[in-house]
């Protein structure tokens, strides 16, 4: 690796951050997340030591989906600002060195979009053909839904014109057509706009239901390919943006997510969220044993040099869970989600991880720990870095999309707006704003806060982690999880205990005498060893180690 790499591939070495405007900052005072809020909260980011910002969808929409019912995709919504304000906060967002990402919603519109309300009225319009439709039953559809407690079809009749039009997701939600090249000719429309304004990429929403498509029968034959789909739009953002990125939601088995990285040419999407390593991350922590995580990890097939696994141990979706088999899938409820109304879909939860983990600082500091250690890019959900709390009572996965808390004020700081007209309550209780803010952890060395970007500040300062070789350290203890991140001239060892117990270990088969070994955890200092390391762990304790040789 040449240190220039690092630079002409930045999303291997990137630290993400995942927020929605609408929820992070109100600063006109009527209760809804704005531009200017995210603008005056860039230096808050820099200073954490984010890197990469990945903005949730701000298009104009009815906000049904909150916000992924797109119905205009060249727009800023109005109740968060205009395009002017989102240049603002790009251009401030690249003067601190954050590059900025937006989703990318290609599989479907809302039912408002211009687009689908043409399509709707006469099955011989030039709109039409944007979406699917089918001019006979479908039958039962129930088995394919992805929300089964709000939706009973994918399709819906539409009484206009007695014709059904197929949606993966909500009845208010169409699946656009891919395989007609007007609308692709659109999206690539959409990218380049964007592109032209300063966005460094896309996270591209529901990569896995492009392929639902091509094998959607009707009356009009289906002829897309979803991989065509994805290298279409990374061929053409790379004309307009050769150090752009593509960030996909592929939550499918390890050889499909392969195909999608592009193979061995490495031509379709350039990063991909481990959502296997994030499952059975979980399963580790309610077993207290590392082993699932463990297969996952060495599981991973290789991927392309320019690629790169995204590590994330939240999003704003519903923790899925829908890898594990049953009884596993059982196991994680039963520790985390016991209660029906943490669950969703009876497939995840909707749960953050700080309540899910008993509020101990100790698994907590330890989870994080571990997601920044693996190999890949870790990617932070907004709020995870000060530890807050979801609210159950909120409908599906709002539970873990409430406001910001800034402070222990009224609303958590977030908006000065009554309570009663906020786009969403705050987290109620333990984890409200009066226990769990960004204000009160900012000075105190020892909050969650000033770790987390301790661990940011390591992994920025650690190219082992995006682009080394992993291995795991044979330790002779079952509950703790010793490995290696190496490149030729320098490794990054981490140790994890995962138990309440604490447990002492060997690192003799991961070092030499002659190599120098610095705690990183404890200001870069010099470890005396004999090339045989022991680290003494305490309950849910982790240690973290640069090894290098004594030339190096």
């Amino acid at each position: 690796m040449r240190i220039t790499d690092t630079s002409d591939l930045w999303w291997k070495s990137a630290v993400v951050y995942c927020l929605d405007v609408e929820t992070y900052l109100d600063t006109d005072g009527d209760g809804v997340g704005d531009l200017a809020g995210l603008a005056e909260r860039i230096d808050y980011l820099a200073q954490l030591g984010i890197t990469c910002l990945w903005l949730m969808p701000f298009y104009p929409s009815p906000d049904r989906d909150d916000g992924y019912d797109v119905k205009d995709f060249y727009g800023v919504d109005p109740r968060l600002g205009n395009h002017g304000q989102l240049v603002e906060v790009i251009r401030t967002a690249h003067d601190r060195g954050i590059r900025v990402i937006a989703d990318l919603v290609v599989n479907h519109t809302s039912d408002e979009h211009p687009w689908f309300v043409a399509s709707r009225r006469s099955t011989t319009n030039r709109y039409r053909d944007y979406y699917v439709w089918r001019d006979t039953d479908p039958g039962d559809t129930s088995a394919e839904v992805v929300f089964p407690d709000e939706e009973d079809s994918i399709w819906t009749k539409d009484d206009r014109t007695g014709e059904w039009y197929l949606h993966h997701f909500y009845a208010h939600q169409p699946d656009l057509n891919l395989a007609n090249p007007d609308v692709m000719d659109e999206i690539l429309r959409t990218v380049g706009f964007w592109l032209e304004l300063g966005i460094d990429g896309f996270r591209v929403d529901a990569v896995p239901f492009l392929l639902q498509n091509a094998h959607t029968t009707g009356t009009r034959t289906m002829t897309v390919d979803p991989h065509d789909v994805i290298k279409q739009i990374r061929a053409f953002m790379q004309r307009r943006r050769g150090d752009a990125v593509l960030l996909g939601e592929v939550n499918v088995p390890h050889e499909e997510q392969l195909k999608f990285f592009g193979g061995d040419v490495g031509d379709e999407l350039q990063m991909m969220f481990d959502f296997i390593g994030m499952q059975a991350a979980y399963l580790s922590l309610a077993r207290e044993d590392p082993a699932p995580l463990i297969t996952a990890i060495q599981d991973r097939p290789q991927i392309h040099p320019t690629c790169q696994w995204a590590t994330f141990l939240r999003n704003h979706d519903e923790l899925t869970l829908d890898k594990l088999s049953d009884d596993e899938r059982q196991e994680v409820f039963d520790a985390f989600g016991p209660d029906p109304d943490m669950q969703l879909y009876g497939r995840g939860l909707k749960r953050r991880l700080p309540p899910m983990l008993g509020g101990d600082p100790r698994r907590v500091r330890m989870a994080y720990s571990l997601m920044f250690s693996l190999p890949g890019t870790p990617t932070l959900y907004y709020g995870e870095e000060i530890g807050m709390g979801e609210d159950l009572a909120a409908p599906g996965r709002m539970a873990v999309r409430t406001p910001m808390q800034w402070g222990p004020g009224r609303n958590g700081d977030f908006s000065s707006a009554p309570p009663s007209r906020l786009i969403q309550r705050v987290v109620p209780d333990g984890y409200g704003p009066t226990h769990v803010n960004f204000a009160d952890q900012e000075h105190d060395p020892d909050s969650l806060w000033a770790f987390m970007r301790e661990l940011i500040s390591i992994r920025r300062r650690r190219p082992e982690l995006g682009w080394g070789d992993f291995e795991v350290i044979d330790t002779g203890e079952p509950a703790v999880l010793a490995h290696r991140v190496t490149l030729p001239d320098s490794a990054v060892v981490t140790v994890h205990n995962f138990s309440a117990d604490p447990v002492a270990v060997s690192l003799s088969g991961a070092l030499t005498e002659e190599d120098v070994v610095e705690d990183l955890l404890d200001g870069e200092a010099t470890v005396v060893h004999r090339g045989d390391l022991q680290v003494s762990l305490e309950g849910y304790g982790f240690r973290w180690y640069r090894v290098r040789p004594a030339t190096g």
